[in-house]
């Protein structure tokens, strides 16, 4: 275990001086971590699409090391049945999905999106209300391995 946390953090290290990135380049914004990002309810068109998960090259080098730490850190405390926070994600975010689609509430009144890093996920778009809001988060704060929710919708009438 060990040894696989040392080479994760020799990566980091390897990948941040390994890639030069023009300025150009330093300014795409891109999910570089492939943190999963998922439109979970469309009803409302209007609804601007949240940027998500995306950083520059700049923002993934600095932002390498902590996720290095807060992902091996809930295993080391033995919070996690996983050696990374991070791993959960990809699992984590169907769940999500059908969560909101066998709870039948929020299908046609909001447009949301959500993505997940390190058994966080944060909640962006658009519902009708206040209460939809709250019991969107309330229904995702209970999903197995969701350590936290992050609610970031916006109440559009």
């Amino acid at each position: 275990m060990r040894r696989t946390c040392l080479l994760l953090s020799l990566a980091a290290v390897l990948w941040g001086h390994a890639c030069p990135a023009s300025a150009d380049a330093d300014e795409l914004r891109r999910n570089v971590f492939d943190d999963p990002f998922v439109q979970l309810t469309r009803a409302l068109p209007a609804c601007p699409v949240p940027e998500g998960p995306l950083l520059t090259e700049a923002e993934a080098r600095a932002q390498a090391h902590g996720r290095i730490e807060r992902g091996t850190s809930c295993f080391r405390a033995g919070r996690c049945r996983l050696p990374n926070s991070y791993l959960y994600d990809k699992e984590l975010m169907p769940r999500v999905q059908k969560a909101v689609d066998a709870d039948g509430r929020f299908s046609g009144t909001t447009s949301v999106w959500a993505w997940g890093q390190r058994r966080w996920i944060w909640l962006q778009g658009c519902v009708g209300s206040e209460a939809e809001s709250q019991a969107l988060e309330s229904l995702v704060r209970g999903i197995d391995d969701v350590e936290g929710v992050v609610n970031e919708l916006k109440v559009v009438p």
